[in-house]
């Protein structure tokens, strides 16, 4: 849930909002065959995986655990498009460096103030247009599918990216549970909102509780993550624990964090940074490197943990990557009317 800062904040080092080449998604066989080589080659075995450059890599190929909260192991997803091979961002700035405005409007403040959130014991509700309306607690949630690693870039609308591996399974097998009716046409994603666990609440900078929402395709692609962990561990607090959502091709407030409540519905739902302020941020908040911020470019990023403020920007990529998995579900849209 990657959100928008507020102007006394647009100097921070690593914003990415004073100005505004990733590669691209390996196909799984290309991978494959990149390790075999590498097997061959005698260089497998280094510990690292050469093809991200990251040390982030355990000698098996899976990613190293920080051993900082309860293991969440995943088997590697084989979901076309669910493998980047950038250098993962470190797990230090991916859990201290966050936008998650129910804790604060600084980017540390959901590190610092997330402790008072209790993840256990956490019941999701799927309801609306379904023929099996459901309430679930987690240790339910935790076995609908197998838990897979995805490793997914985040791009936030701010101008900055980061690498994750995330673990879960797709929204789809969840959302299939609920037996959707044929009035189903979208999906709205409801957050916790409780002032004693979440102090950014008492605040004003959003209509709480935080609400988000896709179109039931777009909720029913496999690359749509129900996420419940990242680095092979439990979410932490301030990265949307227990559960949360993770839509790769889109602007990362897109993916809600902290989620209580599913809905599907008929009609578009009305989430919080449309209803905040419609002209800078549309429904589909899909990663588009020609369709600008009114503010600021959206045509490049940098990517947090990889030098600061002065490194070297990233070109941003269509759909973030992931063009050829999802570019058939807006044919015949104008990218810039429904940005």
């Amino acid at each position: 849930m990657s959100f928008i800062r507020t102007s006394r904040h647009l100097l921070h080092p690593d914003s990415g909002m004073q100005h505004p080449v990733a590669s691209e998604v390996t196909p799984r066989g290309v991978y494959e065959e990149r390790r075999l080589w590498l097997k061959a080659a005698g260089v497998a075995g280094s510990g690292l995986l050469l093809a991200n450059g990251s040390e982030a890599w355990a000698q098996d190929g899976q990613v190293k655990r920080p051993g900082k909260l309860a293991a969440l192991a995943g088997v590697r997803s084989s979901v076309t498009g669910a493998q980047a091979m950038d250098k993962l961002t470190p797990y230090q700035d991916v859990t201290s460096y966050n936008n998650f405005y129910e804790f604060g409007t600084d980017k540390s403040d959901p590190a610092e103030h997330a402790g008072t959130l209790k993840p256990r014991p956490w019941t999701l509700s799927i309801e609306g247009e379904v023929g099996k309306p459901l309430k679930l607690g987690l240790d339910d949630l935790l076995k609908v599918a197998p838990m897979e690693e995805r490793i997914y870039r985040l791009r936030c609308v701010e101008g900055w990216s980061m690498v994750i591996p995330w673990v879960g399974y797709s929204l789809a097998a969840l959302i299939a549970k609920a037996e959707p009716t044929s009035r189903a046409k979208y999906v709205e994603f409801v957050s916790l909102a409780d002032p004693k666990q979440m102090p950014g609440v008492r605040s004003a900078v959003l209509d709480w509780p935080y609400i988000e929402g896709l179109r039931i395709d777009e909720a029913m692609h496999p690359l749509t993550l129900m996420a419940f962990g990242l680095y092979g561990e439990v979410l932490p607090n301030q990265n949307g624990a227990p559960l949360r959502l993770v839509v790769p091709w889109k602007y990362g407030f897109k993916s809600a964090k902290s989620i209580v409540k599913i809905r599907l519905v008929e009609k578009e739902p009305a989430s919080s940074w449309v209803k905040a302020n419609r002209s800078e941020y549309g429904f589909y908040s899909n990663v588009n490197p020609k369709v600008d911020h009114p503010r600021w470019s959206q045509a490049t990023e940098r990517r947090i943990g990889e030098g600061g403020f002065f490194a070297p920007r990233k070109a941003t990529l269509m759909f973030n990557g992931h063009e050829a998995q999802v570019g058939q579900l807006y044919a015949g849209m104008d990218l810039k009317k429904n940005f």
